[in-house]
């Protein structure tokens, strides 16, 4: 069983990344309002910590920018956008080990119909959080990043044809919304005919 093995290790390393992000940013974000004396020992380390951390602010700094937000809260957005993303990365991690287990003891027990229901629940709870991931990341993200493309790519061949029946409501579209809901009800449905 890799989950109760792996699974804690992931989760205190995703903890920790989190945790040293949210000291760096909260200390740039007191920085960012105190503005200390540059010539001074205080005003030396938040000059540093700013060239450190620059690269990690300045997503969020541009995507509030566009917005028309003042991007000295920049570091905050930071924080909860990194949080978002631990959180992906632990449900991956979570759904990849679960079905890893799954398929093991299936295989290892000789249980076909088990070791398809295992590797289908996998597949359909992996594309769902791809979905959700693109959900997210869409509201900061720039469309052209590699990240989003892969995401659209592997995600717009089912997101396409509910976007085509589904009409926006104003603004918003819903589409994204209904099939998560079918991939839920088919993970349901698969666990509970396959893995009963």
């Amino acid at each position: 069983m890799l989950t109760p093995l792996i699974y804690p290790i992931f989760q205190t390393l995703i903890i920790a990344v989190v945790m040293v992000i949210v000291i760096l940013m909260t200390l740039r974000l007191i920085f960012n309002y105190t503005d200390p004396n540059p010539f001074g020992a205080v005003g030396r380390f938040a000059y540093h910590l700013k060239k450190f951390t620059d690269r990690i602010v300045d997503p969020s700094a541009m995507f509030l920018a566009r917005l028309r937000i003042n991007p000295k809260i920049a570091p905050l957005v930071t924080i909860f956008a990194f949080c978002i993303f631990g959180y992906f990365i632990l449900e991956f991690v979570s759904i990849v080990l679960t079905t890893i287990d799954g398929i093991t003891l299936s295989a290892a027990a000789g249980n076909l119909v088990h070791l398809v229901g295992y590797l289908l629940v996998g597949l359909l709870g992996g594309y769902s959080l791809l979905i959700v991931v693109r959900i997210v990341f869409s509201w900061f993200m720039d469309w052209s990043s590699r990240l989003m493309r892969f995401l659209r790519r592997v995600t717009d061949p089912i997101l396409e044809p509910f976007r085509r029946l589904i009409p926006p409501l104003g603004m918003f579209d819903i589409s994204p919304i209904v099939v998560l809901f079918i991939l839920h009800f088919l993970r349901i449905a698969v666990a509970g005919v396959l893995l009963r």
